[in-house]
């Protein structure tokens, strides 16, 4: 058989083996071919690894190209301070600090601190919070730290995110951490390729699924014809084909063309944290990639997870956790032997980001396999699935295989389907009382669901918190949930709702077009607020992708479905066929932005603007 191609022109065992690996010396550059020269003689070769602490209530970043190699292809990256990742600054609650960023690329630049509550203008958000840092220019931020906890900052123009523009933020209590811990480590996740984001993001309008190299084969359909019956395996793929979609379409890029970092890190390059035995390590999650969830377990350690998005959470033991770009977790571990594997893998199961914990440098631990990947399910598909909300989702991983699948198409532009003729009666699953799920009882789709940038709707949502997703049911380990994550004190306003702001989320595989409401950000008209006013916002996932929404100057309270206070979030990931709600208090005047953090998502149009008033 002859060796299958990748889309950058190589074959595809050398290309997962190159970008799941990476190099052992990732940024250190020897040799520059070619044009790069001339770049490398002007900077210095990234740092990676172990990115330098700044302290203080002033400092100087400056952002500006440097050279890196991943993958054996030298390439320039957008750095600050010359560092993959950028300086972890290290500030304290209460001060007020003067953040000067000084830009030397030749394109417009900018620094968003996310999650970090502060005057709208120093948000930095090109064309809604400020107009952005012009080539050869020093913008000055300058805000009061009012809170504690792991956060991070990233670029917020140009993709520069996925070139390297990315750091952690550590606010500091300043009457000292309530948990100890004798180490403590920021362990912040990314993802790079080789190609210019532009050319990635132009490959996936003329192709959405272009780096998606798990979908079904002939042998899937032997083995399903074998396992579940031919007639179950011919609906399934009857199925997937009516609807022109992949059960296997659980991102956009894959490792195809993406190396996954830790620490700026490669696999192949191992960054480690050293210990000693006895010790407590206090572990700083920050997802900082692009387009990547992972799905973080260390083999043979539990993970104590003490803060969510900066907050502090009561504490909770698990094996495994999945976080998508944006969101952050504080764990503490206590190791007993001499090395442990910190192993996340993209939720696609296409490579890894790996690093070691460890009594001394050079110990390794066993590397875990990729678990298998997973289709999506009928759950993922159509949620509740004619009023099954209370169900255990997990269950229905292996496929429904005893259902008639092509029985039950997901609406896919089929205007003159009824999907309520086939719900049960929702009062025997007691969702009346609850605000979110009558709501969801009343189908109040956008006008434009129809339309060019919408290819599929869910009529019946599902509401539980407690599903860890595709990939994670019954695997044999405890995985984290939204329903597992409980705020210390309870949330900021005890106020309930006023009014409410219902939003589907929504898109079109093959136009690769995402929005809200069936609006792509430029077509969209901005979310009004009332200074001071509460609101209750209902997301509905009408895709078959989770999405990780970010509220920029606010915080977002996450409620249960029955409307139970259950955590303090500033991104919220929202699985397939799931409905969500959160109360917003709108205390925050000016212009924020509101958005899917996968950033192709973002630029494709799923943004929004919000204005406080």
């Amino acid at each position: 058989m002859p060796a299958r191609f990748s889309p950058i022109g190589i074959p595809v065992t050398l290309n997962r083996r190159r970008f799941v690996q990476g190099l052992a010396a990732g940024g250190v550059l020897a040799g520059l071919p070619g044009l790069l020269h001339a770049a490398a003689d002007r900077a210095p070769s990234t740092v990676t690894g172990a990115a330098p602490v700044l302290r203080g209530t002033e400092i100087d970043l400056v952002v500006a190209e440097s050279p890196v190699n991943f993958t054996g292809n030298p390439r320039m990256a957008t750095t600050i301070n010359g560092s993959i990742p950028a300086p972890t600054l290290r500030l304290r609650e209460g001060d007020t600090v003067t953040i000067r960023v000084t830009n030397r690329l030749r394109e417009a630049t900018s620094i968003h601190w996310h999650g970090i509550i502060l005057p709208y203008q120093m948000d930095g958000v090109p064309g809604i919070s400020f107009a952005g840092i012009a080539p050869g220019e020093t913008f000055t931020y300058r805000f009061k730290l009012e809170q504690t906890g792991t956060y991070w900052y990233h670029s917020h123009s140009g993709m520069q995110e996925l070139t390297g523009m990315y750091g952690a933020l550590i606010v500091e209590s300043r009457e000292g951490e309530p948990v100890r811990a004798d180490r403590d480590y920021v362990v912040q996740l990314s993802d790079w390729t080789d190609e210019a984001p532009m050319q990635v993001f132009a490959k996936l309008k003329t192709q959405s699924d272009y780096y998606n190299y798990n979908q079904p084969t002939v042998a899937d359909f032997f083995r399903d014809a074998s396992t579940d019956g031919l007639k179950s395996a011919i609906a399934k793929r009857k199925m997937w084909n009516e609807m022109r979609m992949s059960p296997t379409d659980l991102a956009d890029l894959s490792g195809a063309t993406l190396t996954f970092l830790m620490n700026g890190t490669t696999p192949a390059g191992n960054w480690t944290g050293l210990f000693r035995r006895g010790e407590r390590v206090r572990l700083r999650f920050i997802n900082g990639a692009g387009n990547s969830f992972y799905d973080v377990r260390i083999p043979g350690l539990k993970m104590t997870v003490i803060q969510s998005d900066g907050v502090d959470v009561e504490p909770v033991t698990v094996d495994e956790f999945r976080f998508g770009p944006g969101e952050t977790y504080d764990v503490l571990v206590e190791p007993k032997d001499d090395a442990y594997t910190l192993f996340a893998q993209a939720m696609d199961r296409s490579g890894y980001a790996r690093g070691t914990l460890a009594v001394q440098p050079g110990l390794t631990a066993p590397v875990p396999a990729l678990d298998k990947v997973e289709w999506l399910t009928m759950a993922d598909m159509m949620g509740a699935m004619g009023g099954m909300a209370g169900m255990d989702h997990s269950a229905m991983a292996g496929g429904m295989k005893d259902m008639n699948h092509a029985a039950m198409p997901m609406q896919h532009n089929m205007p003159g389907m009824n999907h309520g003729a086939m719900a049960m009666d929702h009062s025997q699953h007691a969702m009346a009382e609850n605000p979110l799920d009558k709501a969801s009882q009343t189908v109040r789709h956008a006008r434009t669901e129809y339309g060019p940038s919408t290819d599929m709707r869910v009529d019946m949502p599902r509401t539980n918190l407690d599903d860890p997703g595709i990939g994670l049911r019954n695997n044999g380990r405890r995985v984290l949930t939204l329903a597992d994550l409980s705020t210390v004190g309870g949330p900021i306003d005890p106020r309930g709702a006023e009014r409410e702001i219902e939003l589907h989320l929504t898109g079109n595989m093959e136009r690769y077009a995402w929005s809200l409401d069936g609006l792509e950000f430029g077509q969209s008209t901005p979310v009004h607020l009332r200074y001071g006013e509460r609101v209750r916002v209902i997301l509905h996932n009408d895709t078959m992708m989770t999405h990780p929404m970010h509220l920029h100057g606010m915080w977002s309270e996450l409620e249960t479905a029955d409307g139970a206070f259950q955590a303090r979030r500033h991104t919220i990931p929202v699985q397939p066929a799931q409905r969500i709600s959160f109360l917003v208090t709108a205390d925050a005047l000016g212009r924020w932005a509101w958005h899917c953090h996968l950033m192709f998502h973002m630029d494709a149009g799923m943004f929004r603007q919000v204005v406080v008033s």
